[in-house]
């Protein structure tokens, strides 16, 4: 799915325009299937005990693992370990070598910096952490060929080997995250375990997506459909016969349910219990939209916006939690905001305030989920190229499309990409995030 300009500017005489007039030239984003899972040269800077046991891992796996530029004419991945930085004066040190090789990037590259978060507890070593966010999130900017810079922060106390801190450094290695840029994943745990079999790491496991009938929901049934995964797919009784068409291609089981009507949590445990299924994890994907400008919203526009953003969300849960006996072990439940709800947004009070309500509910959620091992994480899309993008005004769109670091719009793909990495048993250690899939929107953060 590539829009009108992309494909253009993407041509000869386009590319040639785009030279002459500095027009946008957004570049082919590289995705599964389309380059190894780690492009390598991979480089590991730092020094500390931290930045060698990556590297080591990475060779144990069989990567091309490097520890300098030098004599490199082509560099696939950076990563840059920051972990023991004490004052600003250290970042240079490790940073620095890589504005010389930055035009040695290959395209679709990747930088991710490992470093700890603020703690309060050292304002000198505080500003240094503090400064990797800054240096990582103005490098995305600056990265090109569908290149992308991203961090991880790690808890004081947990390893870099922890299963949390690996699965994120893959994942930000690798295609999956194509559309993820300019953003910082945080490990609180060393919670989590490691996946045995990463080309189908969902295999046994059972896994429900509400509004799964089109759209990101569609995208998300056939990424956990791939990776192994056995699916309920639930949406209103309208979609029915689209849910049909997708639970019969998929092999899964199709559920048609109103997430807003009274009893629709105990009628989903019910339906559960019926099949003997058992949840490992929860997509909360259903969304609706009813934009108006504020001083024309009426009841009809907002209430049923925050019904099915998010109060159906904490009932779902709330029922399904109560129950006890249809989650498995370690429930992972990964709920869909929306970078609205980071920063707002025009003519979406109503939309706005029900995803901004998600990013707080899974950070709640999160702590409820804990006693049994499990975790929850929200994911917030920016700009996707789906039916309902694609009723935006021309110029709102292309506008959307190229304000972001890849100069394009996401595909629903990417979304669920993101989501099946938090939804992993790697993910263990993450708990109470929203992580952005917006190609490094402007808005917000």
């Amino acid at each position: 799915m590539t829009d009108t300009y992309t494909r253009f500017i993407r041509s000869a005489p386009g590319s040639l325009l785009a030279k002459q007039t500095g027009l946008p030239r957004p570049s082919r984003l590289p995705r599964r299937g389309d380059r190894p899972e780690v492009l390598g040269p991979v480089v590991v800077l730092g020094d500390s005990p931290g930045a060698d046991q990556l590297a080591r891992l990475l060779l144990a796996e069989g990567h091309d693992v490097r520890r300098r530029f030098e004599e490199l004419r082509s560099v696939g991945s950076v990563i840059a370990v920051l972990d023991e930085v004490a004052s600003p004066a250290d970042l240079g040190p490790i940073l620095l070598p890589l504005s010389s090789a930055m035009r040695s990037l290959a395209p679709g590259s990747r930088v991710v910096t490992i470093s700890r978060p603020a703690t309060g507890a050292d304002p000198a070593q505080d500003a240094a952490r503090g400064g990797v966010e800054g240096f990582l999130r103005s490098l995305a900017h600056e990265m090109r060929g569908g290149g992308t810079a991203n961090g991880i922060q790690v808890a004081d106390g947990v390893g870099l080997d922890a299963p949390a801190v690996v699965g994120a450094l893959r994942f930000l290695l690798s295609a999956r995250s194509a559309f993820v840029a300019g953003q910082l994943v945080t490990v609180t745990t060393a919670d989590g375990s490691a996946t045995e079999d990463r080309s189908a790491p969902f295999a046994g496991r059972t896994v429900l997506v509400t509004g799964a009938a089109r759209g990101i929901g569609e995208a998300i049934a056939r990424t956990f459909a791939a990776d192994g995964a056995q699916l309920v797919l639930l949406d209103v009784p309208g979609a029915g016969t689209e849910l049909a068409r997708l639970a019969n291609e998929l092999r899964a089981t199709p559920v048609q349910l109103d997430v807003t009507a009274e009893g629709a949590g105990q009628r989903l445990v019910d339906f559960l219990r019926e099949r003997s299924l058992t949840l490992d994890a929860i997509v909360l994907n259903a969304g609706i939209t009813r934009d108006k400008m504020f001083a024309n919203m009426t009841p009809g526009h907002w209430d049923p916006v925050l019904a099915v953003n998010i109060t159906s969300q904490i009932t779902l849960t709330e029922a399904l939690i109560e129950a006890g006996d249809v989650l498995g072990a370690a429930p992972r439940v990964v709920s869909l905001a929306s970078t609205s709800g980071v920063a707002g947004n025009k003519g979406q009070t109503n939309y706005a305030a029900s995803k901004a309500g998600v990013i707080t509910f899974v950070g709640a959620l999160a702590e409820q989920l804990a006693p049994l091992g499990g975790t929850a994480n929200a994911v917030a899309p920016g700009f996707i190229e789906t039916e309902m993008t694609e009723r935006m005004p021309p110029l709102n769109r292309e506008v959307a499309r190229r304000v972001n670091s890849l100069q394009q719009g996401g595909l629903p793909v990417d979304v669920a990409e993101a989501i099946g990495f938090l939804a992993s048993d790697e993910a263990g250690g993450l708990r109470g995030q929203t992580l952005r899939v917006c190609g490094q929107n402007i808005v917000g953060r």
